[in-house]
């Protein structure tokens, strides 16, 4: 069976820290963590109710950012009056015992109830971020605390246990229930994360008594706390991708910072010993780290308003205030197929996994509708979705996803936690002062996937570019061209023409007829 190859890539900087997670060398994830980052996805915060608002049925709470957080009665939880009880008695110091095992809860909370028969102003309330700060808006905030593990999701003031949904063996997920059910201390409700098939009690048991001792010392922090203050920060970037997305398909981590690899190194041997090997420090000083392993040329390559795909196939994502629009083109492609369902076909499912590797990559949110060339066989529709929801099920977010319409559109929903990452890739035009066109390293792959088709049908091929894409074709050892020349055993003669803007290119045959238009 292919086996999978997952590296983390982490660059440091004075004020910022990028992760980038490759698969099988192409990238599918890329976040940032900035020092002036302080309210992560997990953040607990111990924090007073501004003002209960009726109307919204919500709350709004200072919890130290320039916005008051958003606080709706649905996120309060069901047990929130046990919880505004253990902050009074643990905040007055008569109750020392934070294992819940003595405290008596109380009753749940209506669920159709209203926020002011609940809250009120300045009242004391745990809270944790479950959306960063995104634009004009503060962070969006839950009091149904969760404290994530490798292997379990610790809820407070809960007795409930449940399973992922992804562990598909009936056997296996009564196993886990069990298991769970017989280490579970009381007053604390478990879930249990999909990575946890087939693990032993003892690596379970280990999981829930690290996150015990970090309920534990949360609150010791709570009778002499700032209100608002963070009293239990998420791990650092690193450590929580690794924790969400770790597996025996890691083949690196690799980092360019030593302070951040002892941290790494001591993380992962928490959580995968014998695997911290894999953790390496780079150091070279003559080819930066995201150069070295060809990241900065997938971000300019993959984050412009068109992103190439292989067979001369494209993208064009488009965004709006209220959605994203992507639409699907073949390009320039001979027909080789048997049909044109069959191109179709063929091009949609190249697009689909490119489709599902963008949304995570700019961690687009919301609601995404995606223009699919059409396709007249229900046949072919269903194995377009089918191929996308299993590209999609590697991705952390929430998403739902609709079949194609007879139209060939599908609808995705795909929740948003954190702001989207959106990387400038036009530069300034040399040819007009205040123009901007896109970086002309995008060019390169269409190039490359015109010179596949185009070589494979004429015996000669002359190419005409802009001079400093002839330079950046012909210069090195190996050049592109001569990696060209490898692959395909013909040589293309490349032409600079100073007449031509960045971004325009001609193929001619050996006649000096043109080939592509």
């Amino acid at each position: 069976m292919y086996s999978v190859n997952k590296e983390l890539i982490i660059r440091s900087s004075q004020d910022a820290v990028d992760f980038a997670l490759l698969k099988d060398g192409k990238l599918v994830e890329l976040h940032k963590e900035e020092e002036t980052s302080n309210f992560q996805v997990g953040d607990i915060f111990i924090a007073k109710i501004r003002k209960p608002v009726a109307g919204l049925n919500a709350a709004f709470v200072n919890v130290g950012h320039d916005k008051d957080a958003f606080l709706h009665y649905h996120d309060l939880g069901p047990n929130l009056a046990s919880q505004l009880k253990f902050i009074k008695q643990v905040s007055a110091g008569k109750l020392k015992d934070f294992s819940l095992k003595t405290f008596s809860f109380e009753p749940e909370i209506d669920k159709d109830g209203t926020i002011a028969d609940v809250l009120s102003a300045n009242q004391s309330i745990l809270v944790q971020v479950v959306k960063e700060p995104i634009s004009t808006k503060g962070p969006r905030i839950s009091s149904e605390l969760s404290l994530a593990g490798r292997y379990i999701v610790l809820v407070p003031f809960s007795e409930r246990v449940s399973i992922s949904q992804k562990i598909d063996s009936k056997d296996e997920k009564d196993r886990l229930k069990r298991l769970v059910q017989s280490i579970k201390p009381k007053g604390f409700g478990v879930i249990v994360r999909t990575v946890a098939e087939g693990k032993k009690v003892a690596e379970i048991d280990k999981d829930l008594q690290n996150l015990m001792d970090k309920w534990t010392s949360m609150s010791k922090r709570l009778p002499t706390a700032h209100h608002p203050s963070k009293i239990l920060g998420e791990l650092n970037r690193a450590s929580s991708i690794l924790r969400d997305v770790f597996n025996d398909t890691f083949s690196a981590v690799i980092l360019d910072d030593k302070e951040l690899l002892e941290e790494t190194k001591d993380y992962l041997q928490e959580i995968a010993p014998g695997k911290e090997s894999i953790v390496k420090l780079y150091n070279s000083k003559e080819v930066p780290l995201f150069e070295k392993y060809n990241i900065e040329r997938q971000i300019k390559t993959s984050f412009g308003r068109t992103v190439s795909m292989s067979k001369g196939a494209y993208l064009i994502i488009e965004h709006t205030e209220a959605m994203h629009v992507i639409d699907v083109n073949s390009g320039n492609r001979s027909n080789k197929a048997a049909s044109q369902e069959d191109t179709a076909l063929e091009v949609n499912l190249i697009a689909a996994a490119e489709v599902a590797r963008q949304l995570r990559l700019r961690d687009m949110g919301g609601i995404i509708v995606v223009d699919f060339i059409d396709m007249q066989n229900p046949d072919n529709r269903k194995v377009l979705y089918d191929f996308l929801k299993e590209e999609m099920s590697d991705d952390k977010a929430k998403h739902k996803i609709l079949p194609p319409s007879k139209f060939g559109l599908v609808q995705i929903t795909r929740q948003r936690v954190r702001p989207e990452v959106n990387i400038k890739t036009r530069e300034e035009d040399p040819n007009n002062e205040n123009g901007e066109i896109d970086a002309p390293i995008q060019i390169i792959p269409k190039i490359a996937s015109d010179i596949e088709r185009i070589i494979k049908q004429h015996k000669k091929v002359r190419l005409n570019v802009h001079p400093f894409i002839a330079a950046y074709l012909t210069k090195g050892f190996p050049s592109i061209r001569s990696k060209w020349f490898f692959e395909h055993k013909k040589w293309v003669k490349i032409i600079p023409r100073d007449a031509y803007t960045y971004l325009e290119y001609k193929f001619f045959d050996e006649n000096g007829n043109s080939i592509l238009d």
